[in-house]
């Protein structure tokens, strides 16, 4: 609980044994500066790992939910589903590339106001090696492509981010692979969500490759997914969001 909202948290991961207990106890661990605990539900979803993150995460603590079939969204999608009802969604990778302390920033935001907060490794410090040249060159590109089709100023397409759970149901996510972190930015503008960003570190200090930046295969599918996701979206028309909400908390379920 952070400020009398209800907090879950999401994290895909697959082949992440060497990162996803540390990210876990990590996020258990955040409490406010009054010592109250600020995460109320935790879901791992194993997207098809081959060593074990699944079993490191439940040893951690963590709720675990199975989604062989490979795909980011997907994976978020099924976490989602086994979330219990919570105020605000956040979402955080399990390889150990942010820092899970930040969360209180996100959170803060949100209790600020913010229907939506994504955090900017752009604006924040970036250790070197973090992020491969082609993630930060396909960052820039979707973020002027963002800017050019919708006039919102954006930096970064994060997955370190926090978005409330009506928001979150209003958007009716469907990407499955690479476009959905883009997507919910872009439809967050689009339902003319209050979408702000806040500073996030980018770190290096994850074990193995990622699944992203590591790879060419990665790289292009990424790129492929972000790009079509971004003029996918351009096409489409929603009405804007109703700001409306109901005055108790712990009722809102992703």
């Amino acid at each position: 609980m952070y400020e009398g909202l209800s907090v879950g948290v999401v994290i895909p991961a697959r082949n992440e044994a060497g990162n996803i207990a540390a990210v876990v106890a990590e996020l258990l661990d955040l409490r406010t500066e009054a010592g109250q605990r600020v995460v109320d539900d935790l879901v791992v979803c194993d997207n098809g790992s081959t060593d074990g993150t699944a079993d490191r995460a439940r040893a951690a603590g963590a709720r675990v939910v199975v989604e062989n079939t490979p795909g980011y969204g997907i994976a978020c999608l099924a976490a989602l589903a086994a979330l219990r009802p919570v105020d605000v969604v956040l979402f955080v990778d399990g390889d150990r590339s942010c820092r899970t302390r930040q969360a209180i920033d996100l959170l803060r935001a949100i209790a600020d106001g913010a229907d939506m907060v994504v955090g900017s490794r752009a604006l924040g410090r970036m250790e070197p090696g973090a992020l491969s040249p082609p993630q930060i060159a396909g960052n820039r590109v979707a973020a002027v492509l963002i800017r050019l089709l919708w006039g919102k100023p954006l930096t970064d397409l994060g997955p370190f981010r926090a978005i409330r759970a009506d928001a979150l149901r209003r958007l009716d996510m469907r990407d499955t692979a690479y476009g959905w972190t883009v997507e919910m930015q872009v439809k967050a503008i689009q339902h003319d969500l209050r979408l702000v960003e806040t500073p996030v570190d980018s770190l290096r200090r994850r074990s193995g490759r990622s699944k992203v930046g590591g790879t060419v295969r990665g790289v292009i599918g990424a790129s492929a997914g972000i790009l079509g996701t971004i003029f996918r979206l351009r096409c489409s028309r929603v009405p804007p969001f109703n700001r409306k909400r109901k005055t108790t908390h712990g009722n809102a379920g992703p």
